[in-house]
């Protein structure tokens, strides 16, 4: 997807720079297409800054992009305070009555959740006080929904946080079989697996997270909120004592993170 976009940035520069206005369309003959194109592709030879002049552009506003999503995100956040930090079906692993809490929105098939599952591991064994909330958010397509709704059938075994380092670690690519060998691999009842899985109350979970995540304008995985625990009573929680990280960050930037809010 990015590639195509960096294309197409790249040849509306070019045609743009050439006066040439293209539309591919079945106006456009085969052999007026292969003209543009070989006008186009000399161009960049001859042109070859164009291309790193529209990759910057992209990069630029892809940023721009990226500053308001995060500035929109922490103008909306205490809002959903309690969604975020306070729901009892979601799974949780460390100390449930911790005074840190942590919630991670992500995704099986994000291999940048997949790099944070140890660093979050680590911090929960490091951290007595941190308690950290999981919240199934796939937006990689069928296989993710299927392992975000089997997951949560997990927890309600007992299991969630077995399955999902499991899940997460799993060599293949992810597949309805790898999720359901995954399952059996950590003892889990897969029948009662499946059937769960198709609930209305998971089903519900599951859509609930998507639509909590898009009110907070989270734009990928993972994204991690962090406040203390008390907040999820606070009638005016103050936006200054949640913090918003966005993406992959390293393990003791992350620790200092959570230590600030906790001081506060």
């Amino acid at each position: 997807m990015k590639i195509n976009r960096i294309l197409g940035s790249i040849v509306l520069a070019t045609l743009g720079m050439l006066g040439a206005v293209v539309c591919y369309s079945a106006n456009v003959s085969p052999t007026q297409k292969a003209q543009i194109e070989e006008v186009v592709k000399n161009y960049l030879m001859q042109n070859p800054e164009v291309i790193v002049q529209a990759v910057q552009g992209l990069q630029q506003k892809q940023i721009e992009q990226a500053k308001k999503s995060i500035q929109k995100t922490q103008e909306t956040v205490t809002k959903y305070v309690p969604q975020i930090f306070g729901q009892a079906t979601d799974p949780s692993v460390g100390n449930t009555k911790g005074t840190v809490v942590m919630t991670e929105f992500f995704d099986y098939q994000c291999p940048h959740c997949v790099a944070m599952t140890p660093v979050v591991e680590a911090l929960v064994k490091s951290n007595s006080q941190l308690k950290v909330v999981f919240k199934e958010f796939p937006i990689r397509g069928p296989v993710s929904e299927l392992a975000a709704r089997t997951a949560l059938a997990a927890n309600l075994q007992g299991k969630y946080f077995e399955f999902h380092k499991a899940l997460i670690a799993a060599s293949q690519r992810l597949s309805e079989d790898v999720i359901y060998s995954t399952a059996k691999a950590v003892g889990l009842d897969v029948d009662k697996l499946k059937a769960d899985a198709e609930s209305a109350a998971i089903k519900k979970q599951v859509k609930d997270n998507i639509e909590l995540a898009q009110n907070l304008s989270l734009i990928g995985t993972p994204a991690f909120f962090v406040a203390k625990a008390s907040i999820v009573k606070d009638a005016t929680p103050d936006p200054k004592g949640i913090a918003f990280i966005p993406g992959q960050i390293d393990q003791s930037e992350l620790a200092k993170v959570i230590d600030k809010i906790a001081s506060e």
